[in-house]
Order: structure tokens, then C-alpha cells, then sequence
């Protein structure tokens, strides 16, 4: 095969045991049974995206992708090579909730060549585990990190969330502290983010729940910085944090605005300067892929250069690295300072973006107002939202 372009594959696995109060992910809890047919939809839908590109990375995302069984997994992984090819140092992802799995298991995962497990710990508190509706312990949310460890993972991410209806500012230090002693390769760490379909959200606007004090959250999203930092950790992106060399890949195309494909329900593509979205109707790409159809995309938006330039420049604002000027005026043959140099004026006087050897970075406070930076940088027709 002549391998024409370098791509990331996204694969939604949109199945869970019981679904969170807070998510608004495409997901499905009472559809276990539909599991087999999904996946046979979903092999037809890789072998539909079939072409030269080589893969970098492939992340399983869900839902939960570590509900399917080991022979499941390599099913799909033996598409997905049938239909790419497949770079040698591809970092392989998957996301994994604790409460389903256990060492036998990820060992096998391990095998069949993934090497980077993300666990959706969330918290290392019960009572917030019980708010958030995980179905997990605090011990078993221990336990999952001894299992990827004796299985062979080297490479692991912790996922949690802070700003939750009335954690404190300690409460997220304990949960951070104990965290380090577990001293995953990488962590993800989101201020909850709600919206009208999230039970959460309901038990909120009903009064059942106290309201979320974003000047808390902004105060917990500053402890994780210095702690994280004290702990050897880098800030690579705005909700990433890694030790040295084990920042993600796959995510790492997104924020530097490359293409990336994604496959199931509700996957997300960008490719050829289009922003393409798979429908978020199981019964629908079922019964597509079943009659033997190719299932056109939902979505399908054309991306013009100027958009293009300013999600780019967005996207790589997320990176605490930032944005080289001289990548982005030879990648779109402009000059950075001379097309946006009033906004990024406006944005350093007011002390949310800086310069720093040729690059243009946000600074601490702009981490924390970012999307006060971001809308500014939207072609003037573009609505201004940036999440």
C-alpha cells in the first residue's frame, strides 16, 4: 500500500451499564444486545472509509469500550487493519470505567496490541462517585490502575471532574493527592459541564442539588495547577496534564487541527476540509448498514480558509505550548500579526495571552477565561461559541 497521508481514528462504542447524571454523550445503556449488530455495522462503516492513509493513533472512546469482550476488540482491530494501514508506534487508546474490568481482562487487551487505557475514575470520593452516578467504587477506581499495571500498561490516563455541586476546594485536594500516589503516566481533568438533557442538570434547575460556584471551580482548576506541577506533571493542554512523553497522540491531532476520522454512532471527521458527523440514531446507522448502504453523514460542513485559519489558531491555544507564528503563517501563507494583530493586542494588554520565544501562548488568568480569548478570533459570521 502507498501510504498518501498520516490519519487518527476516533471508534465510538456507544454502550454503557447505566448511564452518569451528568453525561451528554452518545450512549445507550439498555441496548446490550444490540452489541453484535453494532459491531458488524461498524466493520462495514471502517471498510467504507478504506484508503492509503496510514494510522498514528486509534482511540476507543464511548459509552464504554471496555464492555466488549476480548474477541470483540480484535474483531475490530482486524478490520481496521484490513482496511489501513496501521504505523508501527501507533499509540492505540482505549477508554476503560472501573467496575469492568479486571487484570485477565486488560491483560489480553494488552496483547492484542492497545497500549494506552484511559480510566473514568472521575473522583476518588464516594459520595461524589454517588452524585455522579458512576457505578464504581473508590476502591475499585484503586484497583483498575493495579490491574493496568499488572497487565503491562505503561502508559495510563485518569480522568476527573471538579466544580461538582458542593465539593470544596479540599475535598478536590484529597482527591487529588491520593490520585499522585497512583501515579498514572497522564490525567484529564474537566470542570462539569452540563446540559438541559443531563438528569443532572434537571436535579440543579429543581433545587435538589446546591448550584455550582464557578469561582470555586476556578479556585480547585488553580490548586491542580500547582499541585500537578510540584508533582512532576506537565500542563500540555488546558484540561491535560503528563509526565514527560506520554502526552496523548490521538488528542494531539485534534488541537493541532489535522485530520482525523471517526467511525459509529455520532463520530466526528474532519477530513478534506470538511467537518463530517455520523448520526447520533442507533436504530438509524443499524438499519443503514444492514441493507448493505453506505450511510451518508449527518453533517457535512465545508470548511473555508478563514474558518480553518481560526480554529487552528484556537485549537492550538489550548496547547500551553500555543501557537507558533511562523508554523501558522507558512501552513496558510499569511501574516499571523498583520490578520489578527488588533485581537492579540487587545488579548496581551489585557493580560490573557503572551509571547514567549516566538510563540503566542495563553497566559495562567487566560487559561482560565479562555473562551473570552477564543470567540475573538471567529471570522465575523461565525457564531461565537467555543466550548
Amino acid at each position: 500500500m502507498v501510504v498518501t497521508a498520516d490519519l487518527a481514528l476516533y471508534i465510538h462504542i456507544p454502550f454503557c451499564r447505566r448511564r452518569c447524571g451528568y453525561c451528554s454523550f452518545i450512549s445507550f445503556d439498555s441496548r446490550g444486545d444490540d452489541i453484535e449488530l453494532y459491531l458488524r455495522a461498524l466493520k462495514t462503516d471502517i471498510a467504507h472509509h478504506a484508503g492509503n492513509e496510514r494510522l498514528t493513533s486509534i482511540y476507543f472512546g464511548g459509552g464504554t469500550p471496555s464492555l466488549l469482550s476480548v474477541e470483540q476488540l480484535a474483531g475490530v482491530l482486524g478490520a481496521v487493519s484490513h482496511s489501513f494501514s496501521v504505523d508501527e508506534t501507533a499509540e492505540i487508546s482505549m477508554e476503560a470505567n472501573p467496575g469492568t474490568i479486571d487484570e485477565g481482562y486488560l491483560s489480553a487487551v494488552r496483547e492484542l496490541g492497545i497500549n494506552r487505557l484511559s480510566l473514568g475514575a472521575q473522583s476518588l470520593d464516594e459520595r461524589e462517585l454517588r452524585l455522579l452516578g458512576r457505578i464504581h467504587t473508590k476502591t475499585e477506581a484503586r484497583e483498575s490502575i493495579r490491574f493496568a499495571r499488572s497487565a503491562g500498561f505503561g502508559n495510563v490516563n485518569f480522568d476527573l471532574i471538579y466544580g461538582l455541586p458542593g465539593q470544596s476546594v479540599q475535598d478536590w485536594r484529597s482527591t487529588l493527592e491520593e490520585m499522585l500516589t497512583l501515579a498514572p503516566e497522564h490525567l484529564s481533568l474537566y470542570s462539569l459541564t452540563l446540559e438541559p438533557e443531563a438528569p443532572m442538570w434537571r436535579a440543579l434547575k429543581d433545587g435538589y442539588l446546591p448550584d455550582i460556584d464557578p469561582d470555586i471551580a476556578a479556585g480547585q482548576y488553580e490548586f491542580a495547577e500547582d499541585l500537578l506541577a510540584a508533582g512532576g506533571y506537565r500542563h500540555y493542554e488546558i484540561s491535560n496534564w503528563a509526565k514527560e512523553g506520554y502526552e496523548c497522540r490521538h488528542n494531539l491531532t485534534y488541537w493541532q487541527n489535522k485530520p482525523y476520522l471517526g467511525v459509529g454512532v455520532a463520530a466526528h471527521s474532519w477530513l478534506g476540509n470538511h467537518r463530517l458527523a455520523s448520526t447520533g440514531d442507533i436504530d438509524e446507522y443499524l438499519a443503514s448498514f444492514a441493507s448493505g448502504a453506505s450511510l451518508l453523514p449527518e453533517m457535512d460542513e465545508e470548511i473555508s480558509p478563514e474558518l480553518e485559519l481560526a480554529e487552528t489558531v484556537i485549537l492550538g491555544l489550548r496547547l500551553g505550548s500555543g501557537i507558533g507564528i511562523d508554523n501558522i503563517n507558512n501552513r496558510f501563507s499569511i501574516d499571523l500579526m498583520a490578520h489578527y494583530g488588533r485581537t492579540i493586542r487587545e488579548m496581551t494588554d489585557s493580560g490573557l495571552l503572551e509571547f514567549a520565544g516566538g510563540r503566542l501562548v495563553l497566559t495562567r488568568r487566560g487559561r482560565l477565561l479562555s473562551n473570552e480569548v477564543f470567540w475573538r478570533f471567529l471570522p465575523d459570521n461565525i457564531p461565537a461559541k467555543v466550548t
